[in-house]
């Protein structure tokens, strides 16, 4: 490729749908209730050790709300994508961002995945596979029409680049 026709590394325009902000918070939600209630559940059983791990119970749920409340609206704000006619654009991360680009000939496959915390929030996740060691970008936190017909267009996309994707 030329200087001007390489995919560069450049921000994603897309952010995800609202709704993942909801979806981000249930899942640590359910993270967090497990084990608080695997503590408490022990901490009535066991009474010698009940104390402590009733204070590990608090600390985990505290740590947990902590996240519940700050983290998904942090993601919200730095999670976006992009699909062009030549790449697949995907930047993630809180602490640590990534920031990916999967040109169209290097794409093997697209998927769709909606499990069910993300059927409850009408949303869905596109997963691209490519032939890169890295693995596979994923889109999470769309609308799961948006992103049925992504998968749709990436796969025309891909169908009409020439290449085999390896």
């Amino acid at each position: 490729m030329t200087g001007e026709d390489a995919v560069r590394l450049r921000p994603p325009r897309n952010a995800v749908d609202g709704r993942a902000v909801g979806w981000w918070r249930a899942r640590l939600l359910v993270a967090t209730l497990l084990p608080v209630a695997v503590l408490v559940l022990l901490g009535a059983l066991i009474g010698s050790a009940r104390f402590w791990l009733l204070a590990a119970a608090a600390a985990v749920a505290a740590a947990g709300l902590a996240c519940t409340a700050f983290l998904p609206a942090w993601w919200f704000r730095v999670h976006r994508w992009e699909i062009t006619e030549d790449a697949v654009y995907v930047r993630t991360g809180a602490l640590w961002q990534e920031w990916r680009i999967a040109p169209m000939t290097r794409i093997q496959t697209v998927d769709t995945v909606r499990g069910p915390l993300e059927q409850a929030f009408r949303l869905a996740t596109v997963t691209v596979t490519t032939a890169s060691s890295k693995g596979a970008l994923r889109i999470e936190g769309l609308d799961h029409a948006l992103a049925a017909g992504l998968a749709e267009r990436l796969t025309r996309l891909t169908r009409a680049t020439p290449g085999d994707a390896t």
